[in-house]
C-alpha cells in the first residue's frame, strides 16, 4: 500500500525488457545510435509535425531547466503558477541554467493559472529597465494539485502569454495521465494549442529514467544540443534512453499504463468519499488524489502500513480549508498499483473511521 509516489515503484517489463534487448553488440555513442535518431520520426508521427526536434534526457528537472534555458535569457522572467513543480521542487535548476532568470508564480485553485490572473499579472508589469522583462510561461500538466488543463484552457493561455511576447512551455512530467483523462490527441494538448516546447515524462509511467525536450519551434531549438551537452545530459551510451522511449512507445504502452494509473486513483476515491468525515480537496483528474480527513483515521492508516505523503496547498477552492483535527494528505497510484493494494487500503480505511 505504497502511495506515495509513481517515483517508488520500478520500471515496467517492455522498457526493462528494451534495455536488456539492446545491451549486446556496439553502437554509435552521445546518440548517433539507429535507436536515438529513430526517436524523432516516432515522435513525429505521434505528434503530427513534421518538423518536431526531439533531445532524450534522462531527467525531469533537466528536461524543464533546460528547456526554460533557450526560452529565458538570463535577465527574463519565466511565469508560472506558485506551486508549480519548477518553482518549489528543483532547488533553482531552472534559474541555474538559465544563468540567473527569474521564477515568478501566480495563484490559482487546483495548482491552475486562470486566464484574467495571467493576462492581468502581464498586462501590469512596467517596461523599464530595472525590471525583469517576461519571456515564458511554462503551465504543468497535471498540476501539483492533480488537476487537468483542458485543451481551451490552455490555448486561451497560450494566446495571452503570444499577445505578450512570451513563448509557452508545458512540464508534462504526468503528461499520459493527462491525455488520457482528455480523450485528445497528443498535437492538441501541445503545438496545436500554442505549446512550443514540451518536456515528455515517461519516469513516472513506466520508464526506468528517461524524458525528453520535444522543440516544436526551429528557432528554439537551435542551441539545445549544445546546452544538453554542456550540462551533462547526453549520455555517451544514448541507445539505453532511446530504447525506454522506443519501448514506452510501442503498441501504445505508455497511454496504457496511465490509462491504468487513473483508474486505480479513481477506484481510491470512490471508496473514500463513502467514509464519514472524508472528503477531496480537488476532484481526481489523472492520477493524483488529495483527502482531507480526520487526524484519528491518518493515523490508523499509517499504522496500518499504508504509505503516503501529508499535503499542505496554498491552492485549495475559495470556502475550503482544512480544519483543526483533520489531516490533508496525497495518495499517488502507478501503472504497476494492483486493485489488491486499493481495496486493502480500503478495507484499512473502513476499519480505522
Amino acid at each position: 500500500m505504497n502511495f506515495a509516489s509513481d517515483n517508488v515503484v520500478g520500471a515496467s517489463a517492455p522498457v526493462l525488457e528494451a534495455i536488456v534487448r539492446h545491451n549486446g553488440g556496439a553502437m554509435p555513442a552521445y546518440g548517433a545510435d539507429p535507436l536515438t535518431l529513430g526517436l524523432t520520426p516516432r515522435f513525429r508521427a505521434l505528434f503530427e509535425h513534421p518538423d518536431l526536434a526531439v533531445y532524450p534526457v534522462a531527467t525531469g528537472t533537466a528536461a524543464n531547466a533546460l528547456a526554460l534555458s533557450v526560452m529565458v535569457p538570463p535577465f527574463g522572467l519565466c511565469v508560472c503558477h506558485e506551486e508549480a513543480h519548477v518553482m518549489e521542487d528543483e532547488c533553482g535548476a531552472p534559474e541555474f541554467y538559465t544563468h540567473g532568470a527569474k521564477l515568478h508564480g501566480l495563484p490559482g485553485a487546483g495548482g491552475k493559472i486562470a486566464a484574467d490572473t495571467l493576462d492581468g499579472f502581464l498586462g501590469g508589469l512596467t517596461r523599464h529597465v530595472k525590471q525583469m522583462p517576461p519571456h515564458a510561461l511554462t503551465l504543468s500538466q497535471l498540476t501539483e494539485s492533480g488537476q487537468v488543463y483542458t485543451v481551451e484552457e490552455i490555448a486561451t493561455l497560450a494566446d495571452i502569454a503570444h499577445s505578450h511576447g512570451l513563448t509557452v512551455h508545458m512540464d508534462g512530467a504526468r503528461f499520459a495521465n493527462a491525455l488520457v483523462a482528455l480523450g485528445c490527441s497528443p498535437a492538441e494538448m501541445t503545438w496545436r494549442a500554442g505549446i512550443d516546447i514540451l518536456s515528455f515524462g515517461a519516469s513516472k509511467n513506466g520508464a526506468l529514467a528517461a524524458e525528453a525536450i520535444l522543440v516544436f519551434r526551429q528557432d528554439l531549438a537551435e542551441t539545445l544540443d549544445f546546452r544538453r551537452k554542456r550540462a551533462g545530459h547526453i549520455l555517451s551510451k544514448g541507445r539505453f534512453l532511446a530504447a525506454q522511449l522506443d519501448a514506452y512507445l510501442a503498441d501504445d504502452h505508455w497511454l496504457a499504463n496511465a490509462a491504468h494509473a487513473n483508474r486505480m486513483a479513481a477506484r481510491l476515491a470512490a471508496g473514500l468519499i463513502e467514509i464519514p468525515g472524508v472528503r477531496l480537496a480537488w476532484p481526481v483528474r489523472g492520477n493524483e488524489l488529495f483527502p482531507i480527513l480526520p487526524a484519528g483515521l491518518d493515523a490508523a492508516l499509517r499504522r496500518g502500513g499504508a504509505v503516503y505523503y501529508d499535503w499542505a496547498s496554498r491552492s485549495l477552492a475559495e470556502g475550503e480549508s482544512v480544519e483543526e483535527g483533520e489531516r490533508m494528505i496525497r495518495l499517488i497510484t502507478a501503472f504497476s498499483t494492483k486493485e489488491a493494494e486499493v481495496e486493502e487500503f480500503l478495507v484499512l480505511a473502513r476499519r480505522g473511521s
